[in-house]
């Protein structure tokens, strides 16, 4: 019962946008299991669940980039390199657990581009939440 009532129309959307951008900070969260519960019970929803995690989750990474670019110059490392050597693109793996964070907290650090972070955060993301919104239905 309790379920069916945070799944109840703009009370679920709104859930999956906070656990989204929660997800992407350094907080820990479970904005896949989220979105699965939703469109298990209100498939309709589809679309407007996935861009509304995707959105979130791409503010919450935005927000670490942020926290990022207060940080001073970043240091020489085996990480950075690798980030710097392929910019903004390397954000696609955003999504990815454990160094997910790290990734956008090192893309602000680095001064990348934030338009293009954001545009290659939010394609790695919305491919994650696609994987997960199809494994719903």
């Amino acid at each position: 019962m309790l379920l069916e009532t945070w799944t109840a129309g703009d009370t679920g959307l709104t859930a999956i946008f906070l656990s989204g951008f929660l997800a992407a900070t350094l907080l820990p969260g479970g904005s896949e299991a989220a979105l699965f519960a939703l469109l298990k019970f209100r498939p309709e929803l589809y679309w407007p669940a996935l861009g509304l995690a995707t959105l979130g989750n791409t503010l919450g990474g935005m927000t670490s980039y942020l926290l990022g670019r207060f940080l001073p110059t970043a240091p020489t490392g085996k990480g950075t390199a690798w980030i710097a050597r392929h910019g903004s693109p390397a954000l696609l793996l955003a999504w990815a657990p454990v160094v997910g964070d790290a990734l956008c907290v090192a893309g602000g650090w680095l001064r990348l581009n934030p338009w293009l972070a954001a545009l290659f955060m939010g394609i790695g993301k919305l491919a994650r939440y696609l994987v997960v919104a199809q494994a719903a239905l």
